[in-house]
């Protein structure tokens, strides 16, 4: 079983893509970064400056006495034991000082002279000191023996949970607002970027809508289609190109073949006329003459189509005159009255007179062949400019009326003919850029319509 994703929408889907890659390429960087400032030096990724400070501030508190002391924890123990040049002093606000290790007297003289300040690094004086003198790092902190001010240059190994807290801080610093301010720009202009793309694929798209079964040699643009849609445009054009050969070649056989047929239909015609008079002989003379009309609208069709519309004023009265004459003497010997209702002024449209003429032959022939061998078939042109063609027969079922003008279609399979008489109609009409239809006519029976476009007068 085939399966098939539905459409995405590529701005959505490549902005999307866009993001990821941008993450991971920042993350990367980030990770390169830092671990080139490791591997110089520049970052002391194991040490921590208030390792010290923590561990004392959690061992801290007081003796029966009130003096200072530390109690012998487990991680003051572990400090000691890591850290040999360990050093720190611990004072409160009374005066009272604690300390452990050899304190520079540059630190121990301070006393309570930064009792105010709540944390600082204390440096040396560059160029005048030995660079290599770690910085002292001052901070006072809440303890079990009261607020105390702590002062170590000591740096403690870095824990992996607080590795990991300083790590994530660094990364929502510094790397979340850019990856933002990435994410926000690419949602922006990947938009702009893709409409802008793919603006010559819409007027493709465009002209691809317009395309008919009667616009051949026309082609998709290539101008300002991108190089990625560029195979797809051509590969349509291509099979443009084939369906007008096809179509050429189609039409070139139908025409030859209508040409073809005229003379052995005027040779039947001819030795029908010659039989002697009788009801076979009048249906065989109604085949005839549609058979006639049929090739003739084939070559009509054909004619029309290569020509591009050779159009002029064709006045439909005179067009329904010509026909009724045409066809009165068929239609009374087939046992029917024709009437023709018809204004005394004209009505104009824009057309091919001999093609109308055929058009309307074939309703008038139609209802002649598919009547009951009774009553009237009327032809009445009405305003603005339409011709109609009614009986009294048995009507065509609505849920039909679009049906039979498909090629090859009949009502019955019984019924007489191949089905194409009313598909060229419609064909003619269309050419002529009118409409053809079926309804009930006034009386019941059929009527079929022929609306055209009337000539407006400026």
């Amino acid at each position: 079983m085939s399966t098939h994703e539905d459409p995405y929408c590529l701005r959505s889907r490549l902005s999307w893509r866009l993001l990821s890659l941008q993450a991971a390429l920042l993350l990367a960087l980030v990770a390169v970064v830092v671990g080139a400032l490791c591997a110089s030096g520049f970052v002391l990724a194991e040490r921590d400056e208030d390792r010290v400070i923590d561990v004392v501030q959690r061992a801290l508190a007081r003796d029966t006495g009130g003096g200072l002391t530390l109690r012998p924890t487990a991680e003051l123990q572990q400090l000691r034991n890591e850290t040999p040049d360990l050093w720190f002093l611990v004072r409160d606000r009374q005066g009272r000082s604690l300390s452990e290790g050899t304190v520079p007297a540059e630190f121990a003289a301070i006393g309570n002279g930064l009792d105010q300040i709540s944390q600082a690094r204390l440096g040396w004086q560059m160029f005048e000191d030995d660079p290599r003198k770690p910085a002292a790092r001052l901070k006072r902190v809440d303890t079990d023996a009261g607020n105390v001010q702590v002062i170590t240059a000591t740096q403690g190994r870095l824990t992996g949970a607080k590795a990991l807290f300083m790590t994530s801080l660094a990364f929502l610093g510094i790397a979340l607002p850019g990856l933002l301010l990435m994410g926000t720009a690419t949602f922006i202009a990947t938009p702009m970027i893709v409409r802008r793309a793919f603006r010559g694929l819409d007027a493709a798209a465009d002209e691809a809508r317009r395309i008919d079964i009667h616009q051949r040699g026309a082609r998709l643009p290539v101008e300002r289609i991108p190089l990625e849609v560029m195979p797809l445009v051509t590969a349509i054009n291509d099979a443009l190109a084939r369906l007008d050969q096809g179509y050429a070649r189609h039409k070139r056989f139908v025409a030859d073949a209508a040409h073809e047929l005229r003379t052995p239909i005027a040779i039947l015609h001819t030795r029908l006329e010659s039989l002697g008079p009788g009801p076979d002989k009048t249906r065989l003379l109604e085949d005839a003459a549609r058979l006639a009309t049929l090739a003739e609208q084939l070559l009509d069709i054909q004619r029309l189509d290569r020509c591009g519309h050779p159009f002029m004023r064709v006045d439909l009265v005179a067009v329904a005159q010509i026909v009724a004459a045409d066809l009165a003497p068929l239609a009374i010997a087939a046992g029917y009255e024709l009437a023709l209702d018809a204004p005394a002024t004209p009505i104009e449209t824009i057309g091919d007179a001999p093609a109308l003429e055929r058009a309307l032959t074939n309703l008038v022939q139609n209802a002649i062949q598919h009547g009951p061998r009774r009553g009237t078939i009327g032809i009445r042109v009405g305003r603005p400019a339409s011709i109609e063609v009614t009986d009294e027969g048995a009507g065509i079922p609505a849920d039909q009326r679009e049906q039979i003008f498909e090629p090859f279609y009949r009502l019955t399979p019984l019924d007489r003919g191949a089905g194409l008489g009313l598909n060229m109609v419609r064909e003619i009409v269309q050419l002529h850029r009118g409409h053809v239809s079926a309804a009930n006519g006034p009386e019941g029976g059929a009527c079929f319509r022929m609306t055209l476009p009337p000539i407006r007068e400026s």
